[in-house]
């Protein structure tokens, strides 16, 4: 009795820790470590900043829609000397790193950690529902060194923040506008996720909220890797099945019915990216 007592505690353990090594499934692509397997070990730093333009960024307000762990977010912030830039992420845990790469730069750059209270806003969940949470994040960060770099005259960390958003299902604060937004290889799990529909709001929101003249970088992810993804969730899987706006519709979607009035197709700039990245990126201008 007391060794099939002890076998079966065996194999309830054996099964929880293989539960554990099975592969984690990211639904809406918020990968940990995404930029570690994109960017690779080869690259100091992602070949998409080397076609922006700094006209583009530079003393603008600016949204990085689906942000991940904000290193673009940050790395368009030190290069191009924004205003503003606000990263948003459905999930918190990505928007936690986001933060933690701020301190890590602060490192780097200094050798020191600096007090500052940074807050995380929650303004909405994966499913929509919409709550206020304020956690304390990063409370070693205050401020730069005094031998920071005089091209940055601004603390990084009053010019860079994060968010945790369903930019999908949240409201549009009605009194905020972006000179420049980018969403890069997010489509495809919104429209995984919320089908046309999501879409068509995604490329609604983004026009709502760019002042005249703003710009907004698109990165769509080819079909081929909507049919890669398509069973990560039985929504997915439903919704895959059921889309009629496939991504090389996007730019005549954004023309002639969302309303942006040219784009620059600046893909061919673009070297150097790791095998399956090689995406088209658009520059749309309202």
């Amino acid at each position: 009795m007391e060794e099939e007592k002890k076998r079966k505690g065996e194999e309830k353990a054996e099964q929880q820790q293989s539960k554990k090594k099975r592969k984690e499934v990211f639904p809406f692509g918020n990968y940990r470590n995404y930029y570690g397997y994109r960017i690779g070990q080869d690259l100091q730093e992602d070949p998409r900043l080397n076609i922006l333009k700094k006209e583009w960024f530079e003393d603008k307000d600016c949204l990085d829609i689906g942000c991940n762990s904000g290193i673009i977010t940050i790395s368009i912030a030190k290069k191009f000397r924004c205003r503003s830039i606000l990263g948003i992420d459905i999930d918190s845990n990505r928007i936690e790193d986001g933060y933690w790469h701020l301190k890590k730069f602060a490192k780097q750059r200094n050798g020191k950690t600096y007090a500052k209270a940074s807050k995380l806003e929650v303004a909405g969940s994966a499913n929509g529902s919409e709550q206020s949470v304020t956690a304390s994040l990063n409370e070693e960060m205050k401020e730069m060194s005094r031998d920071y770099s005089p091209s940055m005259e601004r603390n990084l960390f009053d010019i860079v923040s994060f968010r945790q958003e369903n930019f999908v299902q949240s409201r549009c604060p009605p009194d905020k506008h972006y000179d420049t937004i980018l969403c890069l290889s997010v489509t495809k799990w919104v429209h995984l996720n919320w089908g046309d529909e999501g879409l068509i709001t995604l490329f609604s929101k983004i026009w709502r909220l760019l002042l005249p003249g703003g710009i907004f970088v698109l990165e769509p992810q080819p079909w081929k890797s909507y049919e890669n993804n398509r069973l990560v969730s039985e929504t997915t899987a439903t919704n895959y099945k059921n889309i009629m706006f496939r991504p090389e519709t996007f730019q005549d979607i954004l023309l002639d019915k969302i309303g942006f009035r040219k784009v620059e197709d600046i893909t061919s700039r673009l070297s150097g990216s790791k095998a399956g990245f090689n995406r088209a990126i658009l520059v749309f201008h309202k």
